[in-house]
């Protein structure tokens, strides 16, 4: 029997970006040495979204994404196109397990808002060739904004006054968003990382930031952002550790934010990773208070193309089920398959096994 239903997030999902094809790699560094222009990559962007969107439904996903395929970074590209913030190479990049990103960034330049920006017109590219498909549409949450962006004291002297212009910047674009046609948007989140893990909480202590204070902050930042999201937009968040280049970031279970993950935010979904032991046991997931609130458990890894035990993954399943009923438990990779441009080690072939495989458990597991 194939699962079908109309509840989104989907029972079998996926978290959002898909391996970059290798011309689309190629143009994009043509681009970058002027060897093609802009409208020469576009157009590489544009057929290879079509042909994705098309693969992606030969795979059976319920839910469609362009693949990030018009990104560098998964964040930095949407905050860097925010009124006020401005992309920029740094001299130094994030320090993941065992390797440095590239070095770049984002600084304030000016006051935050949101009057237009590239991604709406991406979205309704994407949704133009979509058919019949949901489209589902990935931002980075405003915390990423709050969290990674390089402050400017001239133009904000008052954190308060930031974050408050970045919340209505973002009930703005989620406006903007619901009115291209968007009703399925996810905003992917890896701040919360920062408060999983004793060595996270000395590193936030270090910037003179109080732990308890910070999950407030995360806390209140995605609520209000949220606040005025129209009835019938499903808004997910996906809570990631880190993927560059099939490495992470941090380490850490989510019990010391767990109430307010699971009991204090006002998503409709949480996208969450479970894949190893770095994510911690289930049991935080008894602070789960609403029936509405679907988890989707992020158990099969996206960093390596081996597929995992089908047996323990539904015993997994099970498990979790002993915390949250069934019907409200789904199951998608732990993370995508490239946040980057530089993608995850796997083959693309590899990625598509392991969403068939997705969906397949799904299917074997709530028949």
């Amino acid at each position: 029997m194939t699962v079908k239903t109309i509840t989104i997030p989907f029972r079998y999902d996926q978290v959002g970006s898909l391996l970059r094809p290798a011309n689309l790699i190629e143009a994009r560094e043509q681009y970058k040495s002027g060897e093609i222009t802009y409208d020469e990559l576009k157009k590489v962007e544009d057929n290879e979204i079509i042909r994705i969107i098309e693969k992606q439904k030969e795979n059976g996903l319920l839910g469609v994404t362009d693949g990030e395929f018009r990104r560098s970074w998964w964040h930095f590209d949407f905050l860097g196109g925010l009124d006020g913030v401005e992309y920029y190479e740094k001299e130094k990049g994030l320090d993941f397990h065992n390797m440095e990103t590239r070095k770049e960034g984002i600084r304030v330049i000016g006051k935050i808002d949101f009057s237009t920006h590239p991604f709406i017109e991406h979205f309704k590219f994407l949704k133009q060739h979509a058919g019949q498909a949901v489209v589902k549409q990935t931002i980075p949450s405003p915390n990423m904004l709050v969290r990674r962006v390089d402050m400017n004291e001239e133009v904000y002297s008052d954190i308060e006054e930031f974050r408050k212009d970045t919340i209505v910047a973002y009930q703005k674009a989620i406006q903007a968003f619901y009115d291209a046609g968007c009703r399925y948007l996810q905003l992917d989140d890896t701040s919360w990382a920062d408060l999983f893990s004793q060595e996270g909480h000395d590193k936030l202590r270090a910037k003179g930031l109080d732990p308890a204070e910070e999950l407030k902050v995360l806390q209140t930042m995605i609520n209000e952002s949220i606040a005025n999201k129209p009835e019938d937009l499903t808004i997910t968040m996906h809570i990631c550790r880190g993927n560059y280049k099939s490495n992470y970031f941090t380490s850490g279970g989510y019990d010391y934010a767990s109430e307010v993950i699971f009991g204090g935010l006002d998503v409709d979904g949480l996208f969450l990773e479970f894949d190893d032991e770095r994510s911690g046991s289930f049991e935080p997931l008894k602070y789960v208070n609403r029936k509405d609130l679907k988890i989707v458990l992020g158990l099969i890894t996206s960093k390596t193309g081996e597929l995992e035990d089908k047996e323990k993954i539904k015993a997994r399943i099970k498990e979790a089920a002993t915390y949250v009923p069934l019907e409200q438990l789904c199951l998608s990779p732990q993370c995508g398959f490239s946040s980057t441009e530089e993608g995850n080690i796997l083959t693309e072939e590899e990625q598509w096994r392991k969403l068939r495989f997705v969906k397949e458990i799904a299917e074997e597991v709530w028949e």
